[in-house]
């Protein structure tokens, strides 16, 4: 079974699409920490982020493991550098990029394959998994997400300003919703889930009556 979790930056789509994936027993795909480590990759290697074709080729070059919760890159585990500024800032001429999107979506449906996955990320239930038995699109208020942002940035040790991030982030939605590749849309049949005002845990209680809900649907059929 393919569960999809999509939606906009600093919904907590991460967090919770692995607690879901761990309280079903299903494996957890973190797509969007994929293109991150292609990011990482070409900052590290200096790459011109306005070279289309040498981002393209230093992505075809490179290997990425998804273990557990951890991301490896050419044999190097890079999980905790992959949500820095830098690389948030850097990161949208990689998603932009039709080469790495279709290299990343073909890892993405290859890494599947037949496992129950929960897979979470900005265009899961409209172009990777576009089939999924059930799909998610998880949100929240712009100010809520700004909050949680920086509370993420702060615990790694850098400084944050509530309104600068707020700032960055609607420019954000303004632009991944405009994208030609894997723009942030609702699948027709994604049911939208609010998490204003939800405790962790009464997010996660919903998310899993709804991924049993489903289940017993397509097993009916």
């Amino acid at each position: 079974m393919i569960v999809t979790m999509d939606g906009p930056a600093g919904a907590g789509k991460s967090s919770m699409a692995r607690l879901l994936a761990n309280r079903l027993g299903f494996a957890f795909l973190d797509t969007g920490a994929m293109y991150r480590c292609v990011t990482l990759h070409c900052l590290k290697l200096k790459i011109d982020l306005n070279d289309e074709q040498a981002i393209a080729s230093a992505a075809s070059s490179m290997s990425i493991e998804i273990q557990e919760d951890r991301v490896i890159l050419d044999g190097q585990d890079v999980t905790d550098l992959l949500r820095t500024h830098e690389v948030t800032r850097s990161i949208r001429p990689i998603a932009d990029n039709q080469v790495v999107r279709n290299s990343m979506v073909q890892f993405q449906r290859e890494w599947a394959g037949t496992r129950d996955v929960v897979t979470e990320g900005r265009d899961q239930g409209t172009v990777a998994f576009p089939s999924a038995e059930c799909k998610i699109f998880l949100t929240a208020s712009p100010e809520e997400r700004a909050r949680r942002r920086v509370a993420q940035l702060e615990a790694m040790g850098e400084v944050a300003d509530v309104e600068d991030v707020l700032a960055q982030q609607e420019q954000r939605d303004q632009e991944d919703t405009r994208r030609v590749l894997g723009g942030l849309k609702v699948a027709p049949d994604a049911v939208i889930i609010q998490t204003d005002g939800l405790s962790e845990e009464d997010a996660l209680d919903r998310l899993v009556i709804l991924v049993h809900a489903r289940d017993n649907r397509r097993s009916a059929s």
